[in-house]
């Protein structure tokens, strides 16, 4: 799948996007500090080191995302999981993996290794600030929490707030619901006990769901109590992974579902081809104006050699040498499947490959016509019979 956002670049073979709905979530970092917290903290601060340490702090706190993401993807790596790209977005981040963990044990060390980078990040930032403050300073913190706090200079205060807010990523992380960390923990757990991976994952994305709720019930109270902004934010956040458990157990059963189908149960059969020589105007008055069929498969001496369609004529009509005939015109067959390809297979094909439709070869015979609105047919309608099965 084309990855979507910003490109940032490339670590240890794994690209790094960054959604744009991420500016969202840094400008209110960015506020927040600057023209809260950290003036609150440091009075005598001016504006402009106020909102420099702001900047500094989202910067180091999107890293510390990365940072999570990556710990997934290359242990990811190390079973043999191709990790493609991680992509930062407005909650958080998501490593992109092209095939789940095969086994509970597989799942539970990729999952619970982010968790852990962030409990790292945490205590380090936290003992390099303490550090930093001298000692004494944690006996001055619990006598006069704003006076310890204004005491710090701007890289101590740096590392005073991104040591719990990572501690608190990793905690948060860890709650047993799925698609959390802790929830693919809890669904490893449950796989490893009941040795049904689609079952663990319908528990587990209930414990992630009703989590979801007790966030957006929370989120209700602190709006109803005044705090309008915090409430809401609680409310977008379980809102968010409410949807995230569903579209995770579909996602699932979608996946169990494509494992028992090829191509040849998606392909056409019924279509029509056209031989290499036949001359080309006959093709356009004949066929091409008068079907709806959007592509023709070309044969010479019985054999695939090539692709007629609308698109293929616009291009070589554009050339000097005007074509005469349907081999003049067509495309070349660049890509191929087996009937027997796997619809997982099949859909990855499909969503990288710009050619539509993709012929379908047995033995060098021409038996099919793969399209992609036929996959996405397919997926749409098992969507809405698989959705009509979930019940939370």
């Amino acid at each position: 799948m084309r990855g979507k956002g910003l490109r940032l670049g490339e670590v240890h073979g794994i690209e790094i996007r960054l959604d744009l709905s991420v500016a969202i979530i840094f400008f209110l970092v960015v506020y927040s500090l600057g023209a809260g917290l950290f003036p609150q903290w440091h009075g005598d601060w001016s504006p402009g080191l106020s909102w420099a340490t702001a900047l500094a702090a989202a910067l180091l706190f999107f890293a510390s995302l990365l940072a999570h993401e990556l710990a997934h993807s290359i242990m990811a790596q190390r079973h043999g999981i191709v990790v493609p790209r991680i992509t930062l977005f407005v909650f958080g981040g998501v490593s992109e993996l092209e095939t789940e963990p095969r086994t509970p044990s597989m799942e539970f060390s990729i999952a619970i290794v982010g968790p852990l980078t962030s409990l790292a990040l945490g205590l380090l930032f936290a003992i390099l600030g303490l550090d930093l403050a001298g000692a004494g300073f944690l006996d001055e913190l619990q006598a006069d929490p704003e006076a310890a706090m204004a005491s710090l200079g701007p890289v101590a205060t740096l590392l005073m707030w991104l040591g719990p807010v990572n501690l608190m990523l990793a905690i948060f992380n860890l709650v047993p619901g799925f698609p959390l960390d802790g929830g693919r923990v809890l669904r490893a757990a449950l796989w490893w006990l009941g040795g049904d991976l689609r079952r663990a994952t319908q528990r587990a994305s209930q414990v992630g769901s009703g989590f979801a709720w007790a966030l957006m019930a929370w989120g209700a109270w602190e709006a109803l109590g005044g705090a309008v902004i915090q409430g809401l934010w609680l409310l977008l956040i379980g809102w968010f992974l409410n949807n995230a458990a569903r579209a995770s157990y579909l996602q699932l059963l979608l996946v169990q579902a494509m494992e028992s189908l090829e191509v040849a149960d998606l392909m056409r059969t019924r279509f029509e081809s056209i031989q290499a020589d036949a001359p080309l105007q006959d093709f356009i008055d004949d066929k091409l104006l008068r079907s709806d069929q959007v592509a023709w498969p070309v044969l010479e001496g019985g054999h695939p050699v090539g692709l007629i369609g609308l698109d293929s004529i616009r291009a070589r009509l554009k050339e000097e040498a005007q074509p005469r005939t349907v081999a003049e015109a067509m495309g070349g067959i660049h890509e191929s499947v087996s009937p027997h390809l796997r619809g997982r297979e099949a859909l990855q094909l499909l969503l990288e490959s710009r050619r539509d439709p993709i012929p379908v070869l047995e033995a060098g015979r021409l038996v099919g016509l793969l399209y992609h609105a036929d996959l996405m047919r397919w997926l749409a309608l098992h969507e809405i019979e698989t959705r009509q099965r979930i019940h939370f």
